[in-house]
């Protein structure tokens, strides 16, 4: 990327704010092509819409900056960093060298030699003895304008000096003519309508055009004035300085008029224009004027209606144009007003107009061209519709080409073409590694290399049906599922363990030992839990004292009297101190609430890659605590047919009548239906992959099976609220706890009034940690179904979480606690940074 060029360029020192949006000074260095250098904290801490459209962040001194924080810092909007650190450094943090700009001091050891073909542009710093008009000034700005090739590569050698005393238009004209730029400081800049400035101050506006010649004996510049859209051509006319002034200073077009003198656009006929950009071209003597035209009125002085004074705008710019007046005054039968008040209409000729671009050939050009020519069409009737213009789409693109880091660009789920049912039967063979639903993306080559990252949006940038479409989880066939799910039941139903056997050996890969596909109490023997921590042991320990006593506790406080006193703890089989709840609804009508364990219960824990010993632990200790005499723990085995220890351990923990060494749909079948080795249970509950969902559906409507389930689990997500104060690394490390369990999992991240720095520094901790897990692949495709909102408050992000209902929702934010009595929808919530869901 090539900086644009300026006489001078203006710096924000280290501490200082950036200027109010209100200053006419920074007003009128936004209307021109003049960069401002801004320190990395005025940038960080910067409000939405008040930084320039062009700026170089200054990185303090020997500053270290992460890799992700510069990358963000140039996706924003920064067209360069300006940084002291050696070459090595800078290919340290792998950005574009062409976005880079090199501080040179007089104890500079970089061999520049070696970066001058890439780098975007040199900062030198003079040694405090040298005045800007001695020689060896000129000696040093020679050398670095040779090295960079300015004369052909035309990047910008900023100089700046040590002096305190405020550089005049006569320094900013010497360096001009050395092909270098003067840095100035922001507060030596001052701005009048006259070119009077204040002592001590330097006027802006002089010394911008202070290179600018004429070759002219009337001493005017040929101005071209150019359309903000499309820079088209308008018309060319003159400027002298006083006209530049103006422009620059009030924002409203005025040129010299050889016969009226100064001229300012429309101020009789009403076609003003609204200055964008003045910038002065490479010789220095001539200028362009990029303007916003006054809708409907023209620029030539012959007809008021014509928009140039070259003919008539074409291609998409004359579209646009005759868009506009259909939006205003569209004659009798215009298809074109019809596309604006039918959005139905519109949307549906937009899907065919790009199956009809897709589908034509490259072997006729002249096709594509004209269904390209279609879709633009209504792309652009489309973007007139919601106020969007030509020049909105330009600044978008401008803004794109400055990222430095792209998306993925996969497409969508729903525009891939689908992946056969027999494809996904047959990549599914772990609860781990679930089988992909049939709308699911179809596999394609991934870049490992490309950051893991959400994808973020601002939710005061989103219409009412983009947030409900945010909203919404990721799409899941069901009857493709039920077409693999429904002959796995039929078949564990029909053939019982010879039927488990082998779906282990297909879906699981793992062959069973012996045949057998229940292991059987001792659970905790050495040989079964070798290679268990001792320190995993004793979490599992704590773990089971906290959870087996919130479960007591429900049942001794959920009544008003004890077992013992309502007379049922002998007869009844409940224990003494268990609560029963019971009232008199009238004289002699004794009402009682009381609980009875459910006799088997069968109980799910995923399995595959994932450990997840918690899981058992939240399962089996109810199934404990309420006296479930049979209790029925299935998972899927590993390939050697063996358990992970610590999901052992934790049957042991529960007392477990029995293991099941099966997954999924098959699982479910066994402990529906029941076989010669595992017990039918009355009750399955857990969590499980979509197909595990859909298997439980099927068995509780099936009347031969007379079990019921728990609530039907979809996909795992969580959605974290992180505020300014959250530590970036808790907050990736609960995303990634539920979007490592699925590739069909969801997170989504609620910041409050989140800094771009910060909001990178958290994306830069998601890549690392995932790329630190085995199950990284699958947290990557969970991601991409994965959200970032960004909203002003904590009113916005409670209302978003409300909508939202997440199944597990995480504070991390300042009193957390005190926005707990706000939550209304959420399976579960986790109070404070130091309250983890894993």
């Amino acid at each position: 990327m090539v900086l644009s060029t300026s006489a001078l360029l203006p710096a924000i020192a280290h501490g200082q704010s950036l200027p109010a949006s209100s200053s006419a000074l920074w007003a009128a260095i936004s209307r021109t092509s003049t960069a401002v250098l801004l320190p990395l904290d005025a940038v960080t801490h910067a409000a939405p819409g008040t930084l320039p459209p062009s700026y170089i962040v200054h990185l303090p001194a020997r500053a270290a900056i992460d890799p992700a924080s510069a990358i963000t810092l140039l996706n924003n909007g920064a067209h360069a960093i300006l940084t002291d650190s050696p070459h090595t450094l800078i290919n340290q943090l792998g950005l574009p060298l062409d976005r880079i700009v090199l501080s040179i001091t007089p104890d500079t050891a970089t061999p520049l030699s070696e970066l001058a073909a890439d780098i975007a542009a040199v900062y030198i710093t003079l040694p405090d003895a040298l005045a800007l008009h001695d020689a060896q000034t000129a000696e040093i700005i020679s050398h670095y304008t040779a090295l960079l090739d300015v004369k052909n590569t035309g990047k910008p050698v900023y100089v700046a000096t040590n002096s305190s005393s405020v550089p005049t238009t006569d320094d900013i004209k010497l360096l001009a003519s050395q092909a270098a730029t003067l840095v100035v400081p922001y507060s030596s800049l001052t701005i009048s309508e006259n070119e009077a400035a204040a002592a001590s101050t330097l006027d802006f506006v002089s010394a911008f055009f202070s290179p600018l010649v004429s070759d002219r004996a009337d001493g005017l510049f040929p101005t071209l004035v150019v359309a903000a859209p499309s820079s088209s051509s308008l018309g060319l006319v003159y400027s002298s300085l006083p006209s530049l002034r103006a422009c620059v200073y009030t924002g409203d077009a005025t040129y010299q008029s050889r016969t009226r003198g100064l001229w300012r656009k429309g101020a009789t006929s009403g076609a003003t224009q609204q200055v964008v950009r003045v910038r002065v071209d490479c010789d220095s003597d001539a200028v362009e004027l990029t303007v916003r035209q006054r809708q409907g009125t023209g620029f030539c002085h012959l007809a008021k209606t014509r928009t140039s004074c070259f003919g008539a705008r074409e291609g998409l710019a004359k579209l646009e144009e005759t868009l506009l007046a259909r939006v205003q005054d569209a004659p009798e039968g215009s298809y074109t007003q019809r596309l604006f008040r039918e959005p139905e209409l519109l949307a549906a000729k937009l899907r065919e107009e790009t199956a009809e671009l897709i589908e034509a050939k490259d072997s006729e050009p002249e096709h594509v061209a004209f269904e390209a020519a279609d879709l633009l069409y209504f792309t652009l009737v489309r973007c007139v519709r919601a106020g969007v213009s030509l020049e909105d789409i330009e600044r978008s693109l401008d803004a794109k080409a400055r990222k430095v880091s792209r998306r993925k660009g996969d497409a969508k789920a729903q525009f891939v073409v689908p992946a056969s049912v027999e494809k996904a039967a047959a990549t599914t063979e772990t609860e781990a590694a679930p089988i992909k639903a049939p709308q699911a993306p179809a596999a394609a080559t991934d870049d490992n290399s490309l950051p893991i990252k959400i994808t973020s949006y601002t939710a005061a940038d989103l219409s009412p049906e983009e947030r409900v479409k945010l909203q919404q989880r990721p799409a899941i066939g069901s009857s493709a599922i039920l077409s693999i799910v429904q002959p796995i039941l039929a078949d564990v139903k029909a053939r019982g363990d010879a039927a488990l056997i082998e779906l282990t050996r297909k879906f699981d890969r793992a062959e069973l030992k012996d045949g057998k596909v229940t292991m059987l109490p001792p659970f905790n023997t050495p040989e079964r839990l070798a290679g268990m921590k001792p320190e995993v042991r004793e979490a599992i320990d704590v773990a089971y004292k906290n959870i087996y006593a919130f479960h007591k506790a429900q049942k001794v406080t959920t009544g008003n009297r004890s077992a013992k006193e309502a007379g049922l703890a002998s007869t009844e089989g409940e224990e003494e101190a268990e609560a029963v709840l019971e009232m008199e609804t009238m004289p002699g009508v004794l009402c009682r609430r009381f609980s009875r364990p459910i006799q088997r219960v069968g109980l799910y824990v995923p399995g595959g890659t994932a450990v997840l010993p918690s899981t058992a632990l939240m399962l089996g200790i109810p199934a404990q605590v309420a006296g479930c005499p049979t209790i029925v723990l299935a998972t899927p085995p590993r390939p050697d047919g063996s358990v992970a220890p610590e999901v052992l351990y934790v049957a042991s923990l529960v007392n477990a009548s029995c293991v099941l060494l099966a997954g999924g749909a098959q699982a479910v079948a066994a402990l529906a239906y029941g076989t010669a080795s595992v017990p039918k249970v009355d009750k399955i509950a857990g969590p499980g992959n979509q197909f595990v969902t859909a298997a439980k559906m099927c068995v509780q409507n099936d009347v031969g099976a007379q079990v019921s389930i728990d609530m039907p689990a979809g996909p795992s997500e969580v959605l974290v609220i992180a505020d300014e104060e959250a530590p970036p690394s808790f907050v990736a490390a609960d995303l990634l706890s539920q979007a490592e369990h699925g590739p069909d999992s969801q997170v989504v991240l609620v910041g409050i009034a989140l800094s771009p720095l910060r909001l990178a520094q958290i994306e830069a901790e998601v890549d690392r940690q995932a790329r630190a897990l085995p199950r990284c692949e699958v947290i990557r495709k969970a991601i991409e179904k994965s959200v970032t909102v960004l909203v002003r408050d904590r009113g916005e992000a409670i209302r978003w979480s409300n909508e939202y209902a997440p199944e597990h929702l995480i504070l991390q934010i300042r009193d957390a606690e005190g926005i707990v009595k706000e939550v209304e929808n959420a399976g579960s919530v986790f109070v404070g940074p130091w309250s983890p869901e894993r």
